[in-house]
């Protein structure tokens, strides 16, 4: 199972505790942990489904390129990493 972690920024807000999930993409691997956590699953998306313009997910160091579908691939021992994106000058 891929392992999925929430930065501590977004856990100030809401409670998203790391955990293993099963999924092949990263959709799935939210909705695995979103089930019994409705409240995160409106911070981290929208009303569609999509992900928020606040929020990056990395599967293995790399940025996912489907913001909307979140269709990229997930590994079985794959580390998600949930971030809330930073902005400023």
């Amino acid at each position: 199972m891929a392992t999925l972690e929430f930065t501590a920024n977004i856990q100030r807000h809401v409670a998203c505790p790391r955990r293993e999930v099963a999924g092949n993409t990263v959709r799935a691997v939210l909705d695995a942990a979103f089930a019994d956590n409705p409240s995160a699953r409106t911070y981290v998306l929208d009303d569609q489904g999509a992900l928020r313009k606040h929020i990056n997910i990395f599967v293995d160091g790399v940025l996912i390129r489907d913001r909307i579908g979140l269709t990229d691939p997930v590994a079985p021992d794959a580390a998600v990493h949930v971030f809330q994106a930073l902005s400023g000058g």
